[in-house]
């Protein structure tokens, strides 16, 4: 990474704001790699929701580099029990950070926000110019309209004060460090538990929500890592930049995958009374495309690999007193 800081023999410092999250830890393996200094803070320490310790921790830690991977997420469920947490934790998160750059002068600011973003019915695959251009899905609005605040927080810092802070939009995540709770977390990390439990318990069938027909757009979290570090220093634009693979699945191929992958041999049981969310949600990356980056894990190699990972964990924890 290219930058006058370390043409001087120091190090640029990098803050990664969120940094125990699946993202945030994944940015904090992919940085490793790199000459800087990372720099993170604990939420006991500093609640990035409280304005004012924010504005302290930054003006003293001087960070070069902000990449705010820190936010409130969670699956369908989660989003339509918590409506105000999500709508408000992400916008503090958000405004807190953004501002605490600006004042203390960072140079650079790169703002993860989602997919979610876009129109539940926007043109597929979804290019970048399809935001604002329709309403959301019901299902994960508020946590969409904190996004796109994010994403609209960058352009006018960058409008007004000339800042170079950037967006970029990855699809659905999976990986180590996520959230594996039935009750709260996204379709794949759900279906990788439920799996796990159905084949440790002997159990002959597992329910998936909804009909299975949605198609999804899934990455690996690492690839994210990589593609972040890789835009850090060679994207510098206003519009957001899109980061998926370019191709999706159905949840029951989603399904199917994680079943091989836990070796479970019953059956798929959809219950259609649950939601189904978007019918389809692939986004348009040609623009990171054509910038020199593309993701190197399939999905099912990054299936399989979080599934160890998993399993591994819950060993662990078995095994602990």
């Amino acid at each position: 990474m290219a930058n006058s800081s370390a043409n001087a023999g120091i190090k640029r410092r990098i803050w990664v704001a969120g940094h125990r999250g699946m993202v945030g830890s994944a940015i904090l393996r992919r940085l490793a790699k790199e000459d800087v200094e990372i720099l993170t803070v604990d939420r006991r320490n500093v609640d990035l929701r409280e304005q004012d310790t924010v504005r302290q921790w930054v003006a003293q830690a001087k960070p070069d580099v902000v990449i705010l991977a820190a936010a409130k997420v969670g699956g369908i469920l989660a989003n339509d029990s918590y409506p105000a947490d999500f709508l408000f934790d992400n916008l503090a998160i958000e405004t807190n950070v953004i501002q605490a750059a600006h004042l203390a002068n960072v140079e650079r600011l790169v703002f993860l926000g989602s997919s979610c973003i876009y129109p539940k019915f926007a043109p597929q695959p979804i290019r970048e110019d399809a935001l604002l251009t329709g309403p959301l899905e019901p299902t994960n609005e508020w946590y969409a309209i904190a996004k796109i605040a994010g994403i609209k927080m960058c352009q006018a810092y960058r409008c007004q004060y000339g800042r170079r802070y950037i967006s970029v939009m990855p699809s659905n995540l999976y990986g180590q460090n996520d959230n594996f709770d039935v009750s709260t977390s996204h379709v794949l990390p759900a279906l990788i538990r439920k799996f796990h439990a159905a084949k440790a318990a002997g159990e002959t069938e597992v329910v998936v929500w909804g009909s299975g027909t949605p198609l999804r757009e899934f990455l690996y979290v690492d690839d994210l890592a990589d593609a972040v570090v890789y835009l850090m220093d060679r994207y510098d634009a206003s519009e957001p930049i899109n980061c998926g693979t370019g191709s999706d699945v159905s949840i029951r191929q989603l399904a199917e995958m994680i079943g091989r992958a836990a070796g479970f041999e019953g059956k798929l049981v959809f219950d259609t009374g649950k939601p189904d969310g978007t019918p389809r949600k692939l986004m348009d990356s040609s623009r990171l495309a054509t910038l020199g980056w593309r993701p190197k894990t399939s999905l099912e190699e990054g299936v399989n690999e979080v599934y160890r990972w998993f399993a591994r964990t819950q060993t662990s924890e078995q095994a602990t007193p």
